[in-house]
């Protein structure tokens, strides 16, 4: 089943626990049976590596929160790819954080629109909902 649309990782960590932050597109993407919203491994990277510094709690533990709930919104997960990472060599460094730019170079790829709030992602040429 392909993804229609991609969660940045700050849309995952509000769709679980504060959906009230969530725009009203983001939160229908989110919640539709219309949609099939993907999670990319490059999120759960990167709540491993923010829980495992003191900025962000998780319970039990960011893998468990993970997959219970991944599994129970349904989201698709989406590996990361070779052709994803080559992707970055041809973005222009608007965004510093690594993630996030894995992220975009995953939604372009993919051909999907990215969900997230964050300004700087706009710079680049991939579709953005929120």
């Amino acid at each position: 089943m392909n993804p229609t649309h991609l969660l940045d990782t700050s849309t995952l960590i509000w769709a679980v626990g504060a959906p009230e932050k969530l725009s009203r597109k983001a939160r229908k993407i989110c919640t539709s049976h219309e949609t099939r919203p993907a999670v990319s491994v490059v999120s759960l990277m990167e709540l491993i590596i923010k829980t495992g510094r003191g900025n962000l709690q998780l319970a039990p533990d960011p893998v468990q929160w993970w997959n219970n709930h991944v599994r129970t919104l349904g989201f698709i997960v989406l590996p990361l790819r070779q052709a994803h990472v080559e992707h970055l060599w041809s973005l222009p460094p608007f965004h510093r954080d690594p993630a996030d730019r894995l992220l975009i170079a995953q939604a372009i790829v993919e051909g999907i629109p990215l969900v997230a709030c964050d300004e700087a992602v706009q710079q680049y040429p991939v579709t953005v909902v929120w």
